[in-house]
């Protein structure tokens, strides 16, 4: 399927679509496949065009179905998408907490909507992943990771230690740390 239609119906300055609020019948499913590096590829060809990639993005959303769909209120198309369809690029210190950015240009503060998950990828890794909008998910991209590790701290959670950072007044767990019980 071409992208000329669809793209004729995205507000050209990339401004999020209401797509929670619309329900058109499922046109079909699009060549469009994520890839887990963040690479948007169209009938076997990735999207060179950054702009382009963000156009699409803000009319993307996962229904409960667990199937990603570019959507707009006259159509509904699924596409693929390999692990998440977004990746946190930068992540950056502010007044409140931390502000992450994706991929797309989304950005999105660490607090109690937006809260960093620990999640299994397909390579059996554990890395965090946050919630951004209408069921997407951002991974944390290995340099940003390791950056807001540098400023984590440690807590004793669970009976084992957990790696984190508070934002917003919100603990945000990096992960667990092997503790020796030797």
């Amino acid at each position: 399927m071409p992208l000329d239609p669809l793209l004729a119906r995205i507000d050209p300055d990339g401004a999020i679509a209401p797509v929670d609020r619309w329900d058109p019948p499922l046109s079909g499913e699009m060549d469009l496949v994520i890839a887990a590096d963040g690479r948007w590829i169209h009938e076997g060809t990735p999207i060179p065009r950054p702009r382009l990639i963000r156009l699409l993005s803000t009319v993307l959303r996962r229904d409960a179905d667990g199937e990603y769909y570019l959507v707009t209120p006259g159509e509904k198309w699924r596409i693929r998408v390999e692990d998440r369809p977004f990746l946190i690029v930068d992540a950056e210190e502010a007044r409140n907490g931390w502000m992450l950015t994706t991929n797309v240009g989304d950005r999105v503060m660490l607090d109690a909507t937006h809260r960093l998950t620990p999640s299994v990828t397909s390579s059996g890794e554990t890395v965090p992943e946050v919630a951004v909008r209408f069921g997407l998910a951002a991974r944390l991209n290995r340099n940003v990771y390791y950056r807001l590790v540098e400023q984590a701290e440690s807590r004793e959670q669970d009976g084992g230690v957990e790696l984190g950072l508070t934002s917003a007044g919100v603990w945000q767990p990096l992960g667990r740390m092997d503790v020796d019980a030797s």
